[in-house]
């Protein structure tokens, strides 16, 4: 009685294992796409990041003329 309650119904339905699947395929491509993006972002800073370094010691070569 208690498991009809709590809608044990004797394991996953084709459809449930499906689904499943489908879900576990969809996360695994979204964690892909979170890692390319945080490659793709720490890219993008490290150029950032050399560029203002340039401006910067272009500015203080400037200042010191």
């Amino acid at each position: 009685m208690a498991k009809a309650l709590i809608g044990y119904v004797g394991g996953p339905t084709p459809d449930q294992i499906h689904e499943t699947a489908r879900l576990r395929r969809r996360v695994a491509d979204l964690e892909a796409e979170v890692l390319r993006l945080k490659i793709e972002n720490d890219g993008l800073l490290k150029t950032l990041s050399e560029r203002v370094d340039q401006v910067t010691a272009g500015a203080l070569l400037e200042a010191a003329h």
